[in-house]
């Protein structure tokens, strides 16, 4: 008998990754004031978590506290952001290449996980935040629809509605029109009131 081989979640996440860099790549100085879904965020903020994001995973990665790198990047200017990004991703996936990486646990902020279970969360986080961006600017054409159903699928049993609130790092769920695209139902699922 052989063992079904482990899921390498490297793909999705580079899908997830090449997403979120077009967003990024695609915002004009002009729009980073814009208020985003996120509502702590607007659209520079916004980048700044996501560079973030980026900075905590390769710290993790190579065994570093995540929790030294602020929850936003700051000082980077106004056209610069898609060259912190492209910057930071390269990084990460440097780090991530190992296939060790991938079984060995990672502390993550809020967690510890094992790099795989890991990098899955961080698929989701950069599908959503892609979204946050793509509607802040007026982008949302193009999302790949299949990464927001694998995050509405992780979100809701990772997240279930009854242990949310609004104190929490997930909003309660809001209802979504039944003709919702797949993104709208994530995003109202994780309380985003567009």
């Amino acid at each position: 008998m052989t063992a079904e081989p482990l899921h390498d979640p490297r793909p999705t996440f580079a899908r997830a990754l090449d997403q979120a860099e077009q967003q990024v790549a695609a915002v004009r100085p002009d729009e980073l004031n814009s208020r985003t879904p996120c509502t702590e965020y607007d659209v520079r903020a916004l980048l700044g978590h996501i560079v973030s994001v980026l900075h905590k995973l390769d710290r993790v990665g190579t065994g570093r506290d995540a929790r030294e790198v602020p929850d936003v990047i700051e000082g980077v200017a106004d056209d610069g952001w898609a060259d912190e990004f492209a910057r930071a991703r390269g990084e990460v996936e440097r780090v991530w290449a190992d296939d060790g990486q991938l079984d060995r646990m990672v502390e993550l902020p809020w967690a510890t996980l094992p790099g795989r279970t890991a990098l899955d969360a961080y698929t989701h986080e950069f599908t959503v935040h892609s979204w946050d961006l793509a509607h802040a600017t007026g982008r949302l054409a193009g999302l790949d629809p299949d990464l927001a159903a694998q995050a509405l699928e992780a979100f809701s049993a990772f997240a279930p509605p009854e242990e949310r609130s609004e104190r929490g790092p997930f909003s309660p769920a809001v209802p979504a029109p039944d003709d919702a695209d797949v993104y709208s139902r994530l995003a109202a699922y994780l309380g985003r009131r567009p």
